[in-house]
């Protein structure tokens, strides 16, 4: 995926905002990346820009090759199902389904054969501790189960780049535990992760860590020893994946 030029305002009180200011950012394949920055620094508006959950005003994007920013709703979204999982803070969870429904419902609507996704449903929630679970509802569980279960769900179709909105922050640090452990896990097995934080157990697990103020790039560091990549105010993102 690339991107060019991205801007993004928001009307607060009918002022205008601009949330994101043009970054320029790349994200290799594997590569677990940690957005922080603090409240209202453009982080969740920009990791929508890039599951084409929201509009830019401004700027390009191109998945493969193909120009994706004009795409409708109805073309994003099976982008969505077939090459960017999605985890959210609130899990999302459709209420009335059970587990095993909401995991794999996901797959069907992107052309699997219901075997396909039963197959896939049981290996990700065996994977993930849910076993037992399946024919639970979202209520009956506990927030570090339901956000287990948004993970699966996300996962199910193997995308190329999972994108996680604070996929911790309503958890108690039992839930974040599991939640950091679990994605650590799959960054181990090559997921590409970009993850949205405000907390700083949580992306002291990533590679690499960008900080966010007023809709900019203010610092972009490599973990672990490697070199800092260089950030900016506009240009290209760039998503291997």
């Amino acid at each position: 995926m690339r991107a060019e030029g991205l801007v993004k305002t928001h009307r607060a009180d009918g002022a205008p905002v601009r949330a994101v200011r043009g970054v320029d950012l790349s994200v290799g394949r594997g590569e677990f990346l940690a957005v922080t920055g603090p409240s209202g620094a453009g982080k969740s508006t920009l990791l929508h820009l890039l599951g084409g959950l929201d509009r830019p005003d401004e700027g390009r994007i191109w998945l493969d090759g193909r120009r994706v920013d004009g795409y409708s709703e109805a073309r994003w979204a099976v982008l969505r199902r077939r090459g960017v999982g999605i985890v959210f803070q609130f899990f999302n969870l459709v209420s009335h389904l059970t587990v095993a429904d909401n995991v794999e419902l996901p797959a069907l609507l992107a052309g699997r054969s219901p075997k396909e996704a039963r197959e896939s449903r049981a290996e990700l929630l065996a994977d993930l501790g849910l076993d037992g679970k399946e024919n639970s509802t979202p209520g009956e569980l506990s927030g570090g189960e339901q956000q287990r279960v948004a993970l699966a769900r996300a996962l199910v179709n193997h995308p190329d780049v999972l994108l996680a909105d604070e996929p911790a922050g309503s958890l108690d640090s039992k839930g974040t535990r599991e939640v950091l452990r679990l994605l650590s896990r799959f960054h181990a097995r090559g997921q590409t992760i970009v993850l949205v934080t405000h907390d700083a157990r949580m992306a002291s697990a990533a590679d690499r860590v960008i900080s966010l103020f007023d809709g900019r790039i203010a610092d972009d560091a490599v973990l672990g020893g490697g070199a800092p990549r260089t950030g900016g105010v506009s240009g290209v993102l760039e998503l291997k994946g």
